[in-house]
């Protein structure tokens, strides 16, 4: 049977949240608008928080990747669904759930980077840095979490647990 133990709780999330925001708000004040990219479909919620409370101008598109198998990520990433805006020229900021080995967030890095945007920044809630197997720079970091597998507030296992506003380790 699956136990859950809470690691980070709605309030901590959401104060967080909010300094993130206050944080891209000031670092994009003299822009016309960003655009931020959602990493499906884990980090949906987190974006949706997000974009509410940050001041500045923005548009949301979307892509959608797999690289997991079970609860291990793998080497093995491709994308499923593409953008639909035209991001070059832009200040485009990945919002991520969670990043760990590195590999999905440098395969899309590198995907974006082919549309020739101005800038790509990274925004994510969780980073798992024990677990990191590319190096790649993340500039906005919610939490830092050690090797547990977590699930709540638009992480899954097996679709389940995403809509908790909470996130929480998954032992079994």
């Amino acid at each position: 049977m699956e136990k859950l133990k809470v690691l980070i709780t709605k309030a901590q999330i959401q104060k967080k949240v909010k300094e993130l925001a206050e944080s891209l708000s000031r670092d994009y004040s003299k822009n016309d608008y960003i655009i931020l990219i959602c990493n499906l479909k884990g980090a949906f919620i987190f974006l949706a928080d997000l974009c509410r409370k940050i001041k500045v101008p923005l548009c949301i598109d979307f892509i959608a990747t797999s690289s997991y198998e079970g609860t291990e990520s793998t080497e093995n990433v491709r994308i499923i669904k593409d953008l639909k805006m035209n991001i070059m020229g832009k200040d485009i900021i990945i919002v991520e759930d969670i990043v760990d080995t590195g590999y999905t967030l440098a395969y899309i890095i590198e995907y974006l980077k082919l549309h020739h945007p101005k800038s790509i920044k990274v925004c994510t809630l969780l980073d798992k840095k024990c677990k990191r197997k590319v190096e790649i720079p993340i500039d906005y970091t919610g939490f830092i979490i050690d090797n547990r597998f977590v699930v709540g507030y638009g992480l899954d296992y097996n679709e389940r647990y995403r809509e908790l506003e909470y996130i929480a380790e998954l032992s079994r």
